[in-house]
């Protein structure tokens, strides 16, 4: 009998007797070489090692279950022997006061700052586009503090965004006056 060096992940290993192949890791898809063969090959592919690797059995043909249509019978009823109607514990017989953003209102709970939403706006299209946004962002920051009962997150936000409106009315408001003062010394030298 021959013996069969065998290749395992890429390592060669052996000469094994054929007989010791399968303890040593063979598979049917190893590859496996002896002397006087022209290449390695599949073990399940040479015909004195075939036997060691029996081909896989089909798998059981697939048969129909049978099913048998359920036995129902009608329930039978009957009327309740005592009705107890449900009642609520006592300390949850009231509810409580929720305000508006769906939280508890508390005695000390402050309105909400005003979010200075529309300056932003303005300043946005008619002054500063770049301070403009930042303050539409700030302003968009107040309800959401607020609602996550960040008071003064959403007071800060408030200012910053009001802040930052007025900074870009101002900006513009110099740039536009130093645009005319430009007008009118080039008109003059012109002259």
């Amino acid at each position: 009998m021959a013996e069969y060096y065998i290749n395992i992940n890429g390592q060669q290993l052996g000469p094994f007797p054929a007989n010791k192949l399968v303890s040593n890791g063979a598979t049917a898809d190893t590859m496996v070489w002896t002397p006087g063969m022209p290449s390695w090959e599949l073990a399940k592919n040479v015909p004195e090692l075939a036997p060691l690797f029996p081909a896989p059995s089909p798998p059981p043909a697939y048969q129909q279950p049978s099913y048998q249509q359920p036995a129902y019978q009608q329930p039978s009823y009957q009327q309740p022997q005592s009705q107890q109607y449900y009642q609520q514990p006592q300390q949850y017989q009231q509810r409580p006061q929720y305000a508006a953003q769906g939280r508890p209102q508390s005695a000390k709970q402050r309105p909400m700052p005003d979010s200075n939403l529309v300056w932003g706006i303005i300043c946005l299209v008619l002054c500063c586009m770049p301070l403009g946004i930042v303050s539409v962002i700030k302003a968009s920051d107040v309800a959401p503090k607020y609602n996550r009962g960040d008071y003064q997150g959403a007071l800060k936000a408030s200012q910053d965004a009001k802040s930052w409106a007025i900074y870009g009315m101002v900006i513009s408001g110099v740039c536009a006056v130093l645009y005319v003062i430009f007008l009118l010394v080039m008109g003059v030298s012109n002259m």
